[in-house]
């Protein structure tokens, strides 16, 4: 198995990684936007990039977690297309930017990764409990207004984070989610929808590549309707009995992951939870990082800041 030229899998287990990004891209910075790394799981030595406005527009900002994607298998925040993504969060949004890491598949299997999207919560928890924190994050983050997002495999983290956390966030007193943006979540399932069935060979995320990924991600003897993959599996937590805090799932026109959000959207809707749902005519999966300066990436933009702001108070 082959995954973007940075991944490949031998028959016999054993794995390869590229040191270089699959997206070559070069890096924006314009001194605009500080960054810094910090080790928030020293057990699996995890990393998460902070960044925020060298001269922020407020005295406290809202925190906004962007957990990149990659199919579970590849991606990193310190790829350049997810850096150069991170900075514009935190220059449009004027927000404390969190990129968290997560371990891989298939070295790590799921639920690693949805338990170190966890561990990075605890992180900031750990901070605004801390006697002697960080101050260049605590002098201007917000704990009480944080966000999370994920993109592609992130959104699926984002959206398990939702369901384990629930409205409210109590476990993570004082720190206080407000909402989750599901941008392209990678949901999965044994059945396909019609837009995984009839999507394009050559999109961006086509069906080979969204198997290859599940395969090698899924845990060991289970299937894509584990709970962690499909929300409304056979054997998945029944959503219309938890309580949610607000979601914005966002899905391109021509993604192949389409209808699973959709399906994802309207269910929860239906069941009472306050979810809004944006659908962008004709984009591919990923719209937004492969070119964040499209008129699309700019009008997501303004929408996740409306969602920031309409939910803070």
């Amino acid at each position: 198995d082959e995954c973007r030229g940075v991944l490949r899998v031998y028959s016999d287990g054993s794995t390869w990684r590229s040191s270089k990004p699959s997206f070559n891209v070069p890096v924006n910075g314009d001194g605009s936007i500080l960054w810094k790394d910090i080790v928030f799981d020293p057990v699996h030595d995890l990393q998460l990039r902070l960044y925020k406005p060298a001269s922020p527009s407020s005295p406290k900002l809202p925190v906004f977690y962007y957990i990149h994607g990659g199919g579970f298998c590849i991606g990193s925040r310190a790829w350049p297309n997810c850096q150069n993504y991170c900075f514009r969060l935190a220059s449009n949004l004027q927000a404390v930017v969190i990129s968290p890491d997560y371990r891989l598949a298939p070295e790590n299997r799921l639920p690693a990764a949805i338990e170190d999207g966890f561990m990075a919560m605890k992180w900031l928890q750990a901070q605004a409990l801390a006697n002697n924190p960080d101050p260049w994050l605590t002098d201007v983050a917000d704990f009480s207004k944080v966000f999370i997002s994920g993109d592609s495999a992130g959104g699926n983290i984002a959206h398990n984070l939702a369901v384990q956390l629930g409205a409210g966030s109590l476990d993570l007193a004082p720190v206080l989610v407000r909402g989750y943006v599901l941008l392209a979540p990678f949901f999965g399932g044994t059945v396909l929808t019609r837009s995984e069935a009839e999507g394009p060979k050559d999109a961006f995320l086509n069906l080979e590549l969204i198997d290859r990924f599940w395969r090698l991600s899924v845990p060991m003897g289970e299937t894509t309707d584990h709970p962690l993959i499909n929300p409304f599996g056979p054997v998945s937590r029944r959503l219309e009995q938890v309580n949610l805090d607000p979601i914005l799932v966002v899905v391109g026109g021509s993604d192949l992951l389409k209808d699973r959000g959709k399906e994802y959207a309207e269910r929860l809707k239906n069941w009472g939870k306050k979810i809004e749902y944006v659908e962008f005519e004709g984009q591919q999966h990923g719209f937004f990082t492969i070119d964040p300066n499209s008129e699309p990436a700019k009008a997501l933009m303004v929408i996740i800041k409306r969602f920031i702001v309409e939910n803070s108070s």
